[in-house]
């Protein structure tokens, strides 16, 4: 139990950058509890206490804003940011670091028994205020936009945006790796890149990080060369990228994620 406490707590460092410590997650991160209490409802409803259980899961939702029916499948590290409106539908499945923001409703389009309600795979994030409705799955890695409303399936690593939901960005994941790369090499954390969302600024900044990536290739090739040749140049260093220089623009970043 203290092992899943502490993995939930690090995952919460891993995407949120506004978490300062341990004890601020533990006592004022509403998702957190509305995870833990669905634990402890979804553990009853396995049991056959199917109304303790929803007694529960209605404390939880009473508490956290959150609501989340005992019968879904929640995988490990799963963040819920903000979360006040979310809702989980019974029959919703969620993979692992999976995230979601606040107002969004995994929800159902029938009200036939069995499967109703959607797949989340691994490492899926879903914005604020979408609704993924239907029994089908979003593969995994993929990105659902602020407000979007998916009703079909999304192939692994792709982002949909829209009403109805429309897919714009497959994942290419040799590049996304490269560029995050080359993103950490030179101090910069664009929200825009990792994120993978339709901004024209954020299209940009990958293409210069391609750009960058290209050039840091030509260069390390020729310095090679000239090694060989027997040429000190490139042992000289490069002038250091200092960490304060790109202040402002993670501060901004920061600033809108939270």
């Amino acid at each position: 139990m203290f092992e899943r406490l502490r993995e939930d707590i690090q995952s919460v460092f891993h995407r949120d950058p506004a978490a300062r410590n341990a004890f601020e997650v533990l006592t004022c991160y509403p998702g957190m509890h509305a995870i833990w209490i669905h634990r402890l409802s979804s553990a009853l409803w396995g049991m056959g206490w199917k109304w303790l259980a929803r007694l529960v899961s209605n404390f939880g939702r009473w508490l956290t804003g959150i609501e989340i029916h005992p019968g879904a499948k929640v995988g490990r590290r799963f963040f819920i940011d903000h979360g006040m409106g979310i809702v989980i539908g019974e029959t919703a499945e969620i993979g692992n670091d999976v995230t979601l923001y606040q107002g969004v409703t995994l929800g159902g389009t029938s009200w036939n028994k069995g499967k109703r309600h959607p797949t989340l795979e691994d490492g899926v994030v879903v914005g604020a205020g979408a609704k993924v409705l239907g029994p089908f799955t979003v593969g995994a890695g993929a990105k659902v936009g602020s407000n979007a409303v998916v009703t079909k399936a999304v192939p692994a690593g792709a982002t949909v945006v829209g009403i109805p939901g429309r897919i714009i960005v497959k994942s290419d994941d040799e590049l996304e790796a490269r560029r995050k790369a080359m993103a950490e090499k030179i101090g910069f954390d664009a929200y825009g890149v990792s994120e993978d969302m339709p901004d024209p600024v954020a299209r940009a900044i990958g293409q210069l990080l391609d750009h960058l990536q290209a050039v840091d290739g030509r260069l390390e090739g020729m310095c090679g060369a000239l090694k060989d040749l027997g040429s000190p140049y490139c042992a000289k260093d490069l002038p250091e990228l200092r960490e304060e220089d790109f202040a402002c623009v993670k501060g901004k970043d920061e600033s809108q994620a939270s």
